[in-house]
């Protein structure tokens, strides 16, 4: 099949987003004239036609390719393994940008146009584009008659600005490139015209074996982030492009610069490459922006951002007329995203969201209440329009949750994030009944999941299998995708109810017998969580007045053998070393109060405690804003390694609560050990009646 890249746009469009789009949308969208696209419609209709497909036009003119559902399958499934005979408006400008950055400082227009095979027009085209895109990203591109183009900018914002144009318009390409090589596919020539294939292949082995491990998980999008950031800096140091300095120099005490370190030695060795320090702690602070942990793994002691985000969510509440106040999973969801996304805003590296347009224009009016929340409480922090998106994802996930279910069970792969796989998911449950469960993998996961555990398979993203159907859809379900999911459902309804004709042989009444026993047995299995923390927390309460003599760690090591010694930790000395380590990390001085919460998880602590004591002269610590805190009151949170949801929002609950007003900061602060207990009593009281209760 000979199709030209335009025609393959074509295609895609108008699969993806049947019925909306005319040949002028078209046009508007593919920058080119109506006439263009009328040219090329008469192509793509005789490409249809090798597959008995054929356009038909609705009353508005919008484009359907009409015909039988496995006929279009067998389309797109052919369309991915093709490659156009032209290249892409893209695919030239990352030429002319690789080689704006490679080969010099100075370019004769004349030269560039040649080298790319374009007009001084199209070139021009091309420049302005580029010159408006980069100046976000602090390069400046300039023309200037007699002189050329010129290129100005540091080398650290030159790799940043490569690697966000790779995952900005070839995230899908790299996907299928490094999943090809992982499968031991040997691939010719660069990847993408720039990547060393071996590279991509170790730096792939050895994240996974160094960082993607454990509890640090990176989302999809951000693993191959870091991969990509990875390879263009050994690429370019190894073509002597070298840092011109090094990016916070005084942390490398942290997790993530000893995960970079470990893996940049190793890469060394592998490679034979040298990595200098500024570039491990350049690709530090890419990890640090992009890190991503399970939401139930989020650490509990967040105490200032949970509190801003607590309130944020009461804010977008307000504004809906809707209490998402005690949405857990929306409060774990968020923090986990923000931690790093304002990590991101203060280094200034912005994060792309295709979806951005897609979700102001659908969801104009959430958009805005997030948007409200997002400037009143964050004074000091301008979040862009592709940020706010991907947080409204997660407020309209929560959103849509609780809905009706049937009988089938679908997986949706999506490798964009966990906000937009969890809002598509719940839209399928919302807007297909019969649909009855929706499990998110990345495609990552997917490799080695069971096939046959799933009746219908559905995909943002074109994948790089071929052994089995599945749908593409948008990552926002439009009404045309809900339909193809409907007809799909219909058509092959025989094949999915013949899987479970097993439930004829089974009395139908012991099913649901066992589903509600099993239901019920988790219920009962949370509410003994709860009480056991609560009443944990509770007994273990305990208020000291202490004679620290301006020494803090004097004072917590009394703590710690004291909970020894009523058999609460088995390892004292463990316990306190995790916790100087902990605040060796960061500040852990609660701002604008006279109270530090010194906090650890480990094996030799045997259950929840929390205890306070009060000093008798205030110890200056490092406070979790960066600056100095007047310690006057020490508070000690203790928890065993394991911990369930319903435990961690137990401790997730205290430590929000200690500054969620002026009283309970008084409450806290004041070494009276009765209203201590009464707030905390208070406290799980309300939580209580607003969860277990209500659920």
């Amino acid at each position: 099949m000979f199709i030209t890249s335009r025609e393959k746009s074509i295609i895609d469009l108008i699969v993806k987003i049947s019925g909306k789009h005319s040949a002028h949308s078209l046009a508007a969208f593919l920058n080119v004239s109506v006439r263009t696209i009328q040219r090329d419609l008469k192509a793509v209709e005789k490409i249809l036609n090798q597959f008995d497909l054929q356009f038909k036009r609705t009353s508005n003119d919008g484009l359907i390719i009409d015909g039988k559902n496995e006929h279009i399958y067998k389309l797109i499934q052919h369309l991915s393994d093709v490659d156009p005979t032209d290249e892409t408006p893209e695919e030239r400008k990352l030429q002319l940008l690789i080689k704006l950055l490679h080969e010099g400082t100075f370019f004769k227009t004349q030269v560039l146009a040649k080298q790319l095979g374009v007009s001084i027009t199209t070139l021009t085209g091309y420049l302005d584009d580029l010159a408006n895109w980069l100046e976000k990203i602090n390069i400046t591109l300039t023309r200037k008659r007699g002189v050329g183009v010129e290129l100005i900018a540091e080398e650290a914002n030159k790799r940043k600005a490569l690697a966000h144009y790779f995952l900005v318009h070839f995230h899908e390409e790299l996907m299928e490139s490094l999943y090809l090589l992982q499968k031991d596919n040997q691939l010719k020539g660069p990847v993408l015209g720039y990547f060393n294939p071996h590279y991509l292949l170790e730096i792939d082995n050895l994240v996974n074996k160094t960082i993607n491990i454990g509890q640090t998980r990176l989302a999809d999008s951000d693993y191959i982030g870091l991969i990509v950031h990875i390879c263009i800096t050994i690429q370019r140091s190894e073509n002597n492009f070298v840092l011109q300095h090094a990016d916070e120099i005084a942390n490398e005490s942290t997790k993530e610069y000893q995960l970079m370190k470990q893996l940049c030695e190793d890469l060394e060795k592998t490679l034979l490459i040298r990595i200098n320090t500024s570039d491990i702690h350049f690709l530090m602070v890419i990890l640090k922006g992009s890190k991503l942990q399970d939401t139930d793994a989020i650490s509990y002691d967040s105490i200032m951002l949970g509190q801003i985000i607590k309130n944020v969510i009461q804010h977008v509440s307000s504004q809906l007329h809707m209490d998402l106040s005690k949405d857990f999973a929306l409060f774990q969801g968020l923090l986990a995203h923000m931690e790093p996304s304002i990590f991101r805003l203060k280094q200034q590296m912005g994060l792309f969201n295709p979806l951005t347009g897609e979700i102001k224009t659908k969801y104009p009016i959430l958009f805005m209440a997030v948007n409200n929340s997002l400037n009143k409480e964050f004074k000091d922090i301008s979040f862009p329009d592709d940020e706010v998106a991907f947080i409204v994802l997660h407020f309209g996930s929560a959103l849509l949750m609780n809905e009706e279910k049937a009988n089938i069970h679908a997986v949706v792969v999506c490798p964009t994030g966990i906000g937009t796989s969890k809002m598509l998911a719940s839209r399928i449950q919302k807007e297909i009944i019969e649909i009855n469960s929706v499990e998110i993998k990345s495609i990552k996961d997917f490799e080695t999941a069971n096939l046959n555990e799933y009746d219908v398979i559905i995909s943002t993203v074109r994948l790089p299998f071929t052994d089995f159907d599945y749908i593409l859809v948008t990552p926002l379900l439009s009404d045309e995708d809900i339909a193809r999911i409907c007809s799909f459902l219909q058509s092959n309804l025989k094949q999915l109810t013949s899987r479970k004709q097993y439930f004829g042989l089974i009395n139908r009444k012991d099913v649901v017998s066992r589903k509600e026993q099993s239901h019920l047995q988790d219920v009962l299995h949370e509410i003994k969580d709860v009480q056991i923390s609560m009443e944990a927390i509770l007994h273990n309460l305990r208020v000291y007045r202490k004679s620290n003599m301006g020494n803090h760690v004097k004072v917590l090591r009394e703590m710690v053998v004291e909970a020894e010694q009523e058999q609460l930790v088995t390892d004292a000395t463990k316990v306190l070393r995790q916790l100087q380590e902990r605040e060796k990390k960061g500040g852990l001085g609660i701002p604008k109060t006279n109270m530090g919460l010194y906090h650890c998880r480990d094996e030799s602590i045997k259950g929840l405690i929390f205890q306070v004591s009060h000093l008798d002269e205030p110890c200056i610590i490092k406070g979790m804003d960066g600056y100095e805190v007047p310690m006057k009151n020490l508070l000690l949170m203790l928890a065993p390694e394991n911990l369930s949801l319903r435990e961690q929002e137990i401790l997730s609950l205290i430590s929000t609560s200690l500054i969620e007003n002026d009283v309970a900061m008084m409450i806290f602060s004041s070494s009276n050990e009765a209203m201590i207990r009464k707030k905390l009593e208070d406290l799980f009281l309300n939580y209580l009646q607003n969860n277990l209760i209500k659920e």
